[in-house]
């Protein structure tokens, strides 16, 4: 056995192998994959080998997409079958709700160049002869997609990384992974030790088994699946072609051809976590009992959507374990505090996701960038709160809703409340509906007295379209308050914290007393992060951002290697708050605080640290609403007492609470971007329009800088722009297409409805020739292609008076 290698890849599924396949094909030669037993003896073996290029997530979708072109390549490349089924796909719908998912995906193809259809179930029939119409309203047809042979698909991986240099060693058990002060890996197996700059656990079903050799209790969970492959059907004797694979949200089944039969599967209800703590050693190759009965209800359901699978036998059932994470997507990328360390599992869907995976972390580990976006996946979504019982929980309600639509409006109850700030209680109290960041619940909007604090889920406006607007307008006219303490925090101390973030940061560092917009770049020039900066001392800062982000930011921070001198701390749960927003938050601020709080004596961007009431706080000028705004951050045991005063001193100026769908709005009508929805590592400074906080002055070389000054002399290809939209029936979600002249342009991030300005509003990117104030262009919302505009000035207070007031 060889002694080092720059990459060992643990785990010979189809993610390992595609893992190891492009890292040769990136240039890395000297790597190797190791497997404790045969190649795909874990999950992939028994997998049904679908492919589909349909995710929530349209950059998930993207990956899905070169998956599946990739087989091709391969083939190519070793001249070996991957067995490849290319008959796309129909997704039936049965509902309005269903109908209306499957319009959304329609025109997010539209924007990922993909060739879908909404088709009727009589067309739908007419590509599978076994769906019975009585019971589906519509259909949407996909052309890419199919399904391949695992083994065949895991082989031609592995003859082209051979090809390349790469090396495969079976039944090489990895038993330690040591690091080195040098911060290279041991890797010490049954036959010897290989030294590694970097490790990939892509252990698949052992992949818990993998992290814990390094102290990681990764939030990945095998559950027990079952699909089935029927006797031969008489329908399909003789039809020209095999039927296409189908899809059914009501039936909870997904079905596709197998010889003269059809394999059946489905995500019953009555599911089954597998090795719920230790994965055995020994599991290679094998499957568990058939256990058919708990599947029973779905398959009277496949049978009478299907009938004719009524009518023939089951000649093979196959249950098998395979792993997910809490929200089903993978856990990929590197691990903070783990220099070389990276993950590729909980990969349920290897066979349309393993190409991707192995594209983005091959480019991740060569080039410290994936090359595009895929916070979806990233395995810094999840922070401590993810333990193993959570994850049980989160894992079982996944898998209960793989064919359960998951709507905008619509939180999934399952392990929660699990995070609560001091003032959960009050709030709750005071009509609270919860949403729930980073473990953490946060309040969406308020019932009021007498109203449910429930809400249908839907694409469309809800029973929260009346009580979010109440919220807004009162925020606009007098004053609001909601709690922040969602957001993340960090602390950066020490002699040499300034120098650090000037290298960090692409905005100039502000001095104490003042706070900055403070864009954070990748080396390409991509948006990391959307931020503030607080300077408290010249020795502390304050920063503070998205809160799902506190994992990704802080293993970014330690990437850039902080000096001796530099202490960078995550503190969102050592700071909690409230934003106070409204023409009258001075009035309730200047109550309760005894320093000037007058426009000149405490400025826009400026920050104190001085009591609020009885609380010892740090009080900053700014907001996110476009109105007069302060933020207000306490430690967590002052937060009741501070609501308590806040809420006493407001009620003489007509203090409303409001929640974070009323932001939305807001920040909408002041063309306020917002991080990983408009702003994500796909976009640059320049086409979000963030430049304009880059200090281009400045001559110390932070990251991002070559890439940002390179595209000031070229200017942007695309632009974020903020459209009008004519859409009576239901605002954006996100993805959708922006048409010009019938012609894909561009694509929507966000959306909603303005309260104050009374019409919906879109934002998103389009080339920068068209990004013009008055620029007329059409976006597809529902299956309906509603009139835009762009409004290069906010529709609200464009000159930003009231903001600086």
């Amino acid at each position: 056995m060889r002694s080092h290698a720059r990459a060992v890849v643990i785990g010979g599924g189809v993610v390992g192998v595609s893992v190891l396949y492009h890292l040769a094909k990136i240039g890395w030669t000297d790597v190797v994959l190791l497997e404790k037993n045969e190649l795909t003896s874990g999950s992939t073996w028994h997998a049904a080998g679908g492919v589909t290029t349909l995710n929530s997530d349209a950059n998930v979708s993207k990956l899905q997409k070169y998956t599946f072109d990739l087989y091709r390549e391969l083939e190519q490349v070793t001249g070996q079958s991957c067995g490849i089924h290319h008959n796309g796909g129909i997704y039936l719908a049965a509902s309005d709700g269903q109908m209306d998912f499957l319009k959304l995906i329609h025109s997010r193809a539209r924007t990922l160049g993909m060739d879908t259809e909404m088709i009727s179930v009589a067309d739908a029939k007419a590509r599978n002869v076994l769906i019975d119409e009585r019971h589906f309203t519509g259909a949407l047809w996909r052309e890419d997609g199919g399904y391949v042979d695992p083994w065949l698909v895991t082989q031609a991986y592995v003859t082209a990384a051979r090809q390349l240099g790469a090396e495969v060693q079976r039944f090489t058990k990895v038993e330690a992974l040591v690091q080195r002060p040098d911060r290279t890996w041991d890797v010490v197996t049954d036959k010897g030790t290989i030294n590694a700059e970097h490790v990939v656990n892509a252990g698949g079903l052992w992949a818990r088994e993998v992290g814990r050799l390094v102290g990681l209790e990764l939030p990945v969970l095998a559950m027990e699946h079952i699909y089935v492959v029927t006797e031969p059907v008489p329908a399909l004797k003789g039809l020209p072609r095999e039927i296409i694979n189908t899809s059914d949200f009501t039936g909870e089944i997904y079905l596709r051809q197998e010889g003269e039969g059809v394999l059946l599967g489905t995500y019953e209800q009555a599911c089954k976590v597998w090795a719920p703590k230790v994965t055995p050693d020994d599991f290679h190759g094998r499957l568990l009992p058939d256990d058919l009965e708990r599947i029973a209800p779905e398959l009277e359901r496949g049978f009478r959507h299907f009938p004719a699978l009524a009518e023939v036998g089951i000649k093979k059932v196959v249950n098998g374990p395979f792993t997910f994470s809490p929200d089903g997507n993978p856990l990929v990328g590197p691990v903070e505090g783990l220099p070389g360390f990276w993950c590729a599992c909980a990969v349920m869907a290897g066979f349309s996701q393993g190409g991707g995976i192995g594209l983005v972390l091959s480019r991740w580990m060569a080039e410290g960038d994936p090359g595009q976006d895929v916070l979806a996946m990233d395995v810094a979504r999840y922070g401590h709160f993810a333990t193993p019982r959570y994850t049980s929980i989160k894992v079982q309600e996944n898998y209960r809703r793989r064919f359960r639509l998951t709507y905008p409006n619509e939180e999934m109850p399952a392990a929660r409340p699990l995070r609560r700030s001091p003032v959960y209680g009050a709030l709750d109290a005071a009509g609270a509906v919860w949403g729930n960041n980073f473990g953490l619940e946060s309040p969406l909007w308020f019932a009021p007295e007498g109203v449910a604090k429930t809400e249908t889920p839907t694409y469309r406006r809800s029973e929260a379209f009346g009580p979010v607007g109440d919220e807004c307008r009162a925020v606009r006219s007098a004053v609001g308050l909601t709690e922040i303490t969602n957001y993340g925090k960090y602390e950066v101390t020490g002699r040499g914290a300034r120098a650090f973030l000037d290298r960090v940061f692409a905005c100039r560092i502000p001095r104490p007393g003042r706070m900055a917009l403070a864009p954070m770049l990748s080396p390409r020039g991509r948006i990391i992060g959307d931020l503030t900066i607080a300077c408290l001392a010249e020795d502390r800062y304050l920063i503070v951002g998205s809160g799902f982000a506190e994992r990704f930011h802080m293993r970014w921070f330690a990437g850039q290697t902080p000096p001796d001198d530099v202490f960078v701390r995550a503190a969102s749960s050592s700071y909690a708050g409230f934003a106070l927003s409204g023409p009258k938050a001075r009035d309730v601020l200047g109550a309760l605080a005894d320093f000037d709080v007058s426009a000149e004596g405490f400025r826009l961007f400026g920050v104190r640290e001085a009591p609020v009431g009885l609380s010892p706080a740090i009080i900053q000028r700014c907001g996110f609403t476009g109105e007069l705004g302060y933020e207000i951050w306490v430690t967590p045991d002052y937060l009741p007492q501070l609501y308590d005063d806040l809420t006493a001193a407001g009620q003489d100026f007509g203090l409303r609470l409001y929640g974070g769908r009323a932001v939305s709005s807001l920040r909408l009508e002041k063309n306020y971007g917002s991080f990983n929805k408009d702003f994500r590592p796909d976009y640059t400074a320049a086409e979000t329009g963030l430049d304009a906080f880059v200090d281009f002055a400045k001559t110390v070389d932070f990251t991002g800088r070559a890439a940002v000054l390179a595209e000031r002399e070229t200017g942007p290809k695309r632009r974020f722009v903020t459209f009008k939209v004519d859409a009576p029936h239901a605002d954006v979600v996100g993805y959708e297409v922006v048409l010009k002249d019938g012609r894909p342009v561009g694509h929507v991030t966000s959306g909603g409805w303005g309260h104050a300005v009374g019409c919906s509003l879109a934002m998103g990117y389009v080339p920068t020739a068209l990004a013009r104030d008055g620029e007329t262009f059409a976006i597809d919302i529902l299956g309906v292609e509603c009139p835009a505009v762009i409004t290069a000035r906010p529709l609200y207070d464009p000159e930003g008076a009231r903001l600086r007031s």
